[in-house]
């Protein structure tokens, strides 16, 4: 891999992100949060774009000072076209026209899915990197898909969500709960205090590969109403049992089909990717999977699964190498084909 270094943005949800790469080295990875979706129960938005356009150049600066690096010594920009929210995108994708054209360097557009796959092959993401072909569950808020990666570029969905991502159901899961927004990452906190087989709710009966999550969350609930109405204090009561179920529920979801993928297409080499794979109990899995289905498995470090613009670098510097870069007139996205 060559040794350019390349400026990579990210700002296709809530998180504003700057990082730096060299050859598949980050030299820095930096990001804002926004803290006043909480408020809401989820991202507003209005709120993000406008939130993005005070954080991009205070972040991206960070970026340039954390890998004391010098603007002009960066070799191109990559940037997120889309998938994601169309105000957000366009805050990125301007900023990176701009400074392209103030640098003279090429421009290089990601596709936000891509780059959560192809983390995986950031210097540090994994210990070795995964092998061609392998499966990747991809898994976040706003998607939930298994992909077959025969190569860098050369990706297949096999399965997908009809309606809910797994994250969303999460969140909408958190709301009955009463929890804060993203719901996520509390839930795995507290089911570590509970009984994953206290509760059970209804799965989904899916054709192939395709998941569905919307009906685990009627399933909960009615099943909450139901137990309120008995308790007024029921979730309070059994709230870390409740995490713990709901969580296995989703997970034993997402595993049966990736699990019946890999069977199916004889493939071993499996990877995770996306923000839900930073959940502790799904990581689990994946590891039991490695002794008990002969896997050889790919579990990116945490700093590389949420949103965050490294993997966003990583292939913009595979595709520098292969001479494909954008121009002036490019434009975001909401929707973006893998």
């Amino acid at each position: 891999m060559s040794d350019s270094i390349i400026l990579g943005i990210e700002s296709s949800c809530d998180d504003t992100s700057a990082a730096i790469i060299k050859g598949n080295s980050i030299l820095s990875n930096i990001a804002a949060n926004q803290a006043i979706h909480k408020e809401y129960g989820g991202v507003v938005p209005e709120l993000a774009s406008r939130a993005h356009q005070q954080n991009i150049i205070p972040v991206v600066e960070k970026s340039f000072t954390k890998a004391n690096i010098q603007q002009n010594a960066i070799s191109a920009i990559g940037f997120t076209r889309g998938p994601g929210l169309l105000g957000s995108l366009l805050v990125g994708t301007s900023f990176a026209k701009s400074l392209a054209m103030s640098l003279n360097v090429p421009l290089i557009e990601v596709n936000h899915l891509q780059a959560h796959i192809l983390a995986h092959f950031i210097e540090d993401a994994n210990p070795v990197p995964p092998t061609f072909p392998f499966l990747c569950l991809t898994v976040s808020g706003g998607h939930t898909m298994i992909v077959l990666v025969k190569d860098y570029f050369d990706m297949e969905i096999i399965g997908k969500t009809i309606d809910d991502a797994a994250g969303e159901a999460f969140d909408k899961i958190g709301k009955i709960f009463d929890l804060d927004y993203p719901a996520g990452p509390i839930i795995d906190r507290l089911a570590k205090e509970g009984n994953p087989d206290a509760f059970t709710f209804s799965k989904p009966k899916m054709e192939n590969y395709d998941y569905s999550f919307s009906g685990i969350k009627t399933s909960v609930l009615y099943f909450i109403q139901k137990e309120v109405r008995k308790n007024p204090d029921f979730i309070k009561e059994n709230l870390n049992d409740l995490c713990a179920s709901v969580q296995k529920s989703i997970i034993d979801i997402l595993m049966n089909k990736l699990e019946k993928a890999a069977k199916e297409l004889n493939v071993n080499q499996v990877a995770i990717a996306g923000g839900v794979s930073a959940n502790s109990a799904l990581r689990k899995v994946m590891e039991d999977n490695r002794e008990k289905l002969g896997w050889e498995i790919y579990i990116p470090k945490f700093e590389y699964t949420t949103d965050n613009a490294a993997m966003i670098a990583m292939v913009a510097q595979l595709k520098f190498e292969r001479g494909e870069f954008t121009d002036l007139r490019t434009t975001a996205t909401a929707k973006y084909d893998l």
